[in-house]
């Protein structure tokens, strides 16, 4: 198998897509929806009960994904379910499966989900995450005690190009990088200009950025989306064609933005949120030779 860093590190663009762990002990699904997707992308991301809703352990599922598919699995890790020494834990159990590349975040709050009465633990944000990450890469815990063994993990960390206040959203994302993330995975885009303007102002950076494409479905989606993540901005010629063609419009948006990312970024992850044939569908039209060569087809 071949690690999703090792693509980038060969100046690859490369395709991710997003699944959903199961809510139960039944893999089935998600396994034949790997499955699907193997040899179309690069690697899976398992997200960490995405919208506070509870789900399988996304390490777990990862482990599964790269043993039953072939194919690398990214797993999410929020701050909001665990303390430092579960943090650490959490880490170091995926270190021991194998699994090696992670995307960390601070996590939507509980009363979003399905388990509104639950608390948040918060101990510390995205930014200490990654640098507990870091230092276990290092070999040692977050007190500083040597381990028996140190991790490899390719840290990832998202970024908002939407944010209303970039400024502070470039301040935190060069805070991530300073503490040891390596790559940068950003909130669904829409609009070129806006990716433009947020590249341009991180070039200093030199961090590899696989943009985010969250293919729309409806006009009432589009609407949901804008009213309810900060920073994101739906053309409006865009809500037209949703309303005028729905899905489709949708699709054929996002394969359009695919299709000019390569020349301005490292590649492209798509969060198809419930829709299992939906990032097949945007991916048409691109190849990857030998689970490694990606290209417009």
């Amino acid at each position: 198998m071949q690690e999703f860093r090792s693509y980038i590190e060969a100046g690859e663009f490369v395709i991710t897509a997003e699944i959903e762990p199961p809510k139960g002990s039944n893999l089935e699904r998600t396994i034949e929806h790997a499955k699907s997707l193997a040899g179309k992308v690069h690697a899976v991301n398992i997200t960490d009960s995405p919208m506070a809703n509870m789900r399988m352990s996304p390490i777990a599922v990862a482990h599964v994904v790269r043993e039953e598919t072939d194919l690398d699995a990214i797993f999410h890790l929020t701050c909001r379910d665990r303390n430092v020494i579960g943090l650490q834990s959490e880490l170091l159990g995926a270190a021991a499966l194998g699994v090696k590349t992670i995307l960390i975040l601070t996590g939507d709050h509980p009363e979003r989900g399905d388990h509104p009465f639950a608390q948040g633990v918060y101990e510390v944000d995205s930014l200490g995450l990654v640098e507990i990450a870091d230092r276990l890469n290092q070999g040692y815990d977050c007190q500083g005690n040597k381990l028996a063994g140190s991790t490899q993990f390719y840290i990832g960390v998202a970024a908002n190009p939407c944010a209303r206040d970039l400024d502070m959203e470039i301040w935190r994302l060069t805070k991530k990088i300073e503490r040891g993330a390596q790559f940068v995975q950003t909130q669904p885009v829409y609009e070129m200009e806006v990716l433009y303007r947020f590249i341009n102002k991180i070039k200093h950076l030199n961090v590899p950025v696989i943009a985010g494409i969250l293919p729309l479905k409806s006009e009432k989606m589009a609407k949901h989306l804008e009213e309810n993540v900060p920073g994101v901005h739906i053309p409006e010629w865009l809500v037209e064609q949703l309303r005028e063609r729905g899905r489709v419009a949708g699709v054929e948006a996002a394969r359009g933005l695919l299709a000019m990312l390569p020349e301005v970024v490292q590649g492209a992850h798509i969060m198809p949120v419930g829709s299992r044939k939906i990032a097949l569908e945007v991916i048409e039209g691109f190849h990857v030779t030998g689970a490694s060569n990606v290209g417009l087809g």
